[in-house]
């Protein structure tokens, strides 16, 4: 009797839990799209991994809240999947799905109506699955709205968040609607982001945005930068057409004959540098990287302390110039002058010893190591070169 009045208390917890929480369907993708069809639904899919803290963390502490798993439970068929199991990797590869938790809010046919992802608290939760649960959506996909005249900024905002990565085209039309609708409206920095993100050339719908709205902009990223971004627009073709891909050559000549007119020699040679910084590591060209940042990143100064580090990095593991790899110290130095991590304490320990700095190269050395352990990071690389300097 003890042993059956435990198994019954054990049963109603378990059951009670199962209350406590959004109420997923366990069956297949496409019996949950038929449901959510039938009951004229939209599908709610929680998109994880099981060794994502995130996922975790939102079916603990958000997924249980009171007002989170009525309004789920109340307005949507609901679904996890294991991005990396099952089929899970189908959906994975179907929708995108790249970043984890990532949340989408489909139609019966299986078409997103609103995706989003990472962590968030109960109130953004909400808000994402209000915006999903527009009465429009439930009847018509993005894509259709779109091709009726769709003119709602939220949901033309919405449009592209959904189809940035996965059809940039649509993505980038539903954006020069969007800055249509609301060219009487003050840019915000988000925005302004999405403007640029839109915008490849002076032909772009969008460039005339950018241009109308220049000292909004301004206000925003400083006319320096505003300046930057303008001539980078004017020479985007120019730069795609010295490229060549196949080969990993840039043509030098035919870009500054091209672009100095445009933009001035001063701003083609940082603009052809930035390219090639930017390129020569994805084709194993390192020694071309090294005279591109070089020149490009002369006036230290004038950069964000990270992308200093990257180049840092770079040079660090691929050069063996004394004056390159000097360069390259003070870029690292500056990083962890900022602030001291395991990532960037190393690096400039490994450029110290590359130089010949050793007290300072173990010193940074073991900074890395102790940072990395108290984290519960790698430090392999650290204890390494720390065995190297003995």
């Amino acid at each position: 009797m003890k042993k059956l009045f435990s198994f019954l208390i054990l049963f109603i917890s378990v059951l009670i839990f199962s209350q406590e929480t959004i109420d997923f369907q366990t069956s297949s993708f496409q019996d949950i799209l038929a449901k959510a069809k039938k009951e004229k639904k939209l599908v709610f899919i929680d998109a994880y991994a099981s060794w994502c803290g995130p996922c975790k963390l939102m079916e603990k502490n958000i997924f249980p809240l009171p007002a989170v798993k009525e309004y789920y439970n109340a307005n949507f068929v609901n679904a996890r999947f294991d991005m990396e199991k099952g089929e899970g990797r189908d959906l994975a590869a179907r929708y995108g799905i790249r970043s984890y938790p990532s949340f989408l809010f489909l139609n019966g046919d299986g078409e997103v109506v609103l995706q989003n992802y990472g962590y968030m608290g109960e109130a953004d939760f909400l808000t994402i699955a209000r915006e999903a649960n527009d009465p429009k959506l439930r009847t018509a996909s993005y894509k259709e709205l779109f091709e009726k005249g769709e003119r709602d900024p939220e949901i033309l905002l919405n449009m592209m968040r959904v189809y940035a990565t996965s059809d940039y085209d649509l993505a980038k039309k539903v954006s020069e609607r969007y800055f249509e609708v609301k060219k009487d409206t003050p840019l915000t920095k988000d925005d302004l982001g999405l403007l640029l993100y839109f915008l490849k050339s002076p032909q772009d719908a969008n460039y005339k945005t950018f241009v109308a709205k220049k000292a909004e902009i301004e206000k925003l990223m400083s006319p320096d930068i505003y300046e930057q971004f303008d001539a980078n627009i004017k020479i985007s073709k120019i730069l795609e057409s010295a490229l060549d891909l196949k080969t990993g050559v840039i043509n030098d000549a035919y870009f500054y004959e091209n672009a100095t007119p445009l933009i001035g020699k001063v701003n083609a040679e940082t603009a052809l540098n930035r390219m090639k910084v930017l390129f020569y590591p994805t084709v194993n060209k390192y020694a071309e990287y090294e005279t591109a940042a070089l020149q490009y990143y002369n006036v230290s100064e004038d950069f964000d302390t990270e992308e200093l580090l990257k180049a840092a990095w770079i040079l660090s593991e691929h050069s063996s110039n004394l004056p390159a790899l000097k360069k390259a110290e003070e870029w690292a130095e500056k990083s962890v002058m900022k602030s001291e991590t395991a990532e960037n304490t190393y690096i400039l320990a490994k450029l110290y010893s590359k130089t010949g700095n050793m007290a300072n190269a173990k010193m940074y050395a073991e900074i890395s190591r102790n940072l990395a352990e108290s984290q519960g990071k790698d430090a392999t690389m650290a204890t390494q070169l720390l065995k190297t300097l003995k």
